[in-house]
């Protein structure tokens, strides 16, 4: 390229020389100068006059102009660089031809939305699970278009880690899980599936669950009656029964809490909170927990101190009591005897937090993401041995969940644990609550 430049410069150098050469031999330099100077402008504007309407031309006309030296080599140079775009626009436009069309063979639904929630595309699958039509609804508002107050909440949210599923807006019997993933400038890439199958088998765990539970209630109320009947007249039978005996009560109301709390886990899953939002006088119900641990406290004898100084939420009492009420007597059951729990109501920036916290023999940190699973076990022997059921925590994430909640956990061997119940800010109805120990 320089040594272009340094041609077209000598050229130029050596035509203005023969210029001045004339200019001289024949008396008048100055003339010839302006005359050969006005005729390089001349043919200069006529060039970039030709460059001017070749470039506007329609992209059909890619033939460029015939013209030689510094111009004809910029011409041919453009040319050359309009050829390479054009290719490099039909390969892109190949690309999104492609991948339009791998994504409109896709079953689940595809939604490209800018940073302002404006529709930029979506595939077929998208059009049949949500009525799209195009191009009537490309540069709509996606929640204007998904007309579900929730769904409006979640997209403005930005906080995508747990998907959102509500049944579809033009067929309601469809349940529909959408997926959101933030890109650029705040663009979102939305997808939608259809997971009727899977809401549909777990509506049929659950109503498998609660009428099975439902179905073991008066059986086992039948049972248990008999065998505290049997057990106190237990003097008239023989020795080598009373065990028996002893063990069969003992399982028996092992059954009768774990079939109350499959109901309650039941009940949880399908209530809807919102038909339900009353203050909660959280003051009331701690000390309510208060009394009851205190009382289940009397054997291991533990050093329990409760701390109230946060005010009331929103909520249903019974649910929220249930979850609490779960975390407490948890600590008190299994920390050593003779261990130490804190019990704090307390007001934090993101809103009210349940903590509680113990000295006991604590437990690895990988059993956590699995502690809310329904008869997870971080000890298979411990609970059995301690009479819980295993559906204590899940009790408690149904509830955080129906309550906008979250319930964070930390947990160290040796050193004992931490259970946080997060309820957020616009669940919180007294931010003037005035410290109080109870």
């Amino acid at each position: 390229m320089r040594k272009r430049g340094l041609h077209y410069v000598l050229r130029l150098t050596i035509g203005l020389a023969v210029l001045i050469a004339i200019g001289l031999l024949i008396g008048q330099f100055v003339w010839i100068l302006f005359a050969g100077v006005l005729a390089y402008l001349v043919w200069t504007l006529i060039q970039t006059l030709r460059l001017l309407a070749w470039l506007n031309r329609s992209a059909e006309q890619l033939d460029p102009p015939e013209s030689w030296g510094l111009w004809g080599d910029l011409f041919d140079g453009i040319h050359r660089l309009q050829i390479r775009h054009l290719r490099a626009n039909e390969r892109l436009q190949s690309y999104i031809q492609r991948i339009q069309e791998s994504a409109n063979s896709l079953k689940d639904g595809v939604i490209i939305t800018d940073g302002l929630g404006r529709i930029e595309w979506w595939n077929a699958a998208a059009s049949s699970l949500l009525g799209f039509t195009y191009p009537a609804d490309r540069g709509q508002r996606v929640y204007n278009l998904i007309r579900q107050p929730e769904f409006k909440r979640y997209y403005a949210k930005k906080d995508y880690r747990i998907p959102f599923e509500q049944p579809s807006s033009i067929t309601p019997h469809i349940h529909l899980e959408f997926m959101f993933s933030l890109f650029g400038e705040e663009n979102r890439l939305i997808i939608v599936q259809d997971v009727t199958h899977i809401h549909n088998l777990e509506q049929m765990r659950k109503d498998f669950i609660s009428n099975v539970s439902h179905e073991l209630v008066t059986p086992l109320t039948v049972i248990s009656g008999y065998l505290e009947t049997i057990n106190d007249n237990s003097e008239q039978l023989p020795e080598k029964w009373h065990r028996a005996l002893q063990t069969m009560a003992r399982q028996s109301t092992r059954m009768e809490s774990l079939i109350s709390d499959l109901l309650m886990l039941a009940k949880f899953e399908t209530s809807d909170v919102r038909n339900n939002q009353k203050p909660i006088n959280m003051k009331q119900v701690i000390e309510g927990i208060r009394q009851d641990a205190l009382a289940i406290n009397q054997e291991k004898r533990h050093g329990i101190e409760f701390t109230v100084e946060a005010g009331d939420i929103m909520g249903d009492m019974q649910q929220v009591r249930s979850a609490l009420s779960n975390l407490v007597f948890n600590a008190i059951k299994y920390t050593p005897a003779g261990g130490h729990i804190d019990i704090r109501w307390i007001k934090e920036l993101s809103g009210a937090c349940f903590a509680v916290t113990d000295n006991g023999v604590g437990f690895d940190s990988h059993h956590i993401p699995r502690l809310t699973e329904r008869f997870y076990r971080v000890d298979p022997g411990r609970n059995s041995n301690e009479g819980g059921t295993g559906l204590g925590l899940a009790i408690v994430k149904h509830v955080l969940i129906n309550h906008d909640g979250e319930l964070k956990i930390s947990s160290f061997p040796g050193r004992g644990s931490e259970f946080r119940c997060y309820f957020p800010n616009s669940r919180y109805v007294d931010v003037s609550q005035t410290p109080v120990a109870v």
